[in-house]
């Protein structure tokens, strides 16, 4: 009966290991080689807001691209946060390192040091296993107190190798190449001479005339590399 018994846990514990679900894996986009913090006082500041992803790609869950109208979510494979989350991370960490100075966002900071505040709405996260991943992003900066914006659209598109490493490697080269071009956008404004921002309504001078506001100047959006592709929105 004994020998019976042990027989009968023996297999119970063996069928509760078979149906136990596979083991999850977690990515991320952060966590490659360190890179220094700005530790002077920075000239600027930025503050970069939550990043805007697609519905679709919005979950726990890698959705990976099976055809151009087909996708499949990946139950084991898993981001380790929200993929909007890890694309605002990541892309914070490389403005930082991009540009020397600290992201702000939701930190209070000297009111004497000029802010630029970057928006970024990733319009296509699509990863193809073995083939491609891409980010295709609207973005814009706009200085504090100034009604000079600039936006701008970044196509990234990096090769990947089979596996889901290789894919996450791939998304993680087109968020660098997407903080390369929000860096420069920022840098452009950031040359321009410092300006209040003009009033909505038209002013008088003191003839009594009315003046009205200048325009806010037209920047071109920076160019990339060849595998990535810029325009102005």
């Amino acid at each position: 009966m004994k020998f019976g018994s042990l027989i009968l846990t023996l297999s119970a514990a063996a069928m509760l290991a078979a149906c136990a679900s596979p083991t999850s894996r977690f990515y991320t986009l952060g966590g490659g080689d360190a890179r220094p913090m700005p530790t002077a006082q920075a000239s600027f500041y930025f503050e970069l807001a939550p990043v805007d992803v697609p519905q679709q790609v919005a979950k726990n869950q890698l959705v990976v691209q099976t055809s151009p109208a087909q996708v499949r979510v990946l139950e084991e494979e898993r981001w380790a946060s929200l993929p909007g989350d890890e694309v605002r991370r990541a892309l914070s960490a490389d403005l930082t390192q991009q540009l020397g100075a600290i992201d702000v966002y939701g930190t209070p900071h000297p009111e004497s040091v000029p802010v630029y505040r970057v928006k970024v709405n990733v319009r296509r996260f699509e990863s193809w296993p073995g083939s491609q991943a891409v980010i295709d992003a609207v973005w814009s900066v706009r200085a504090a107190g100034s009604d000079t914006v600039l936006t701008c659209r970044t196509v990234a598109q990096e090769r990947v190798d089979a596996g889901y490493d290789a894919l996450v490697d791939g998304h993680r080269k087109a968020v660098d190449a997407l903080a390369s071009a929000i860096s420069a956008g920022v840098r452009s404004l950031s040359s321009l001479p410092s300006a209040t921002s003009a009033p909505a309504a038209s002013a008088k001078s003191k003839s009594g005339a009315n003046v009205k506001p200048a325009s806010a100047a037209v920047l071109p959006c920076p160019s990339t590399n060849p595998a990535t592709t810029a325009s102005a929105q």
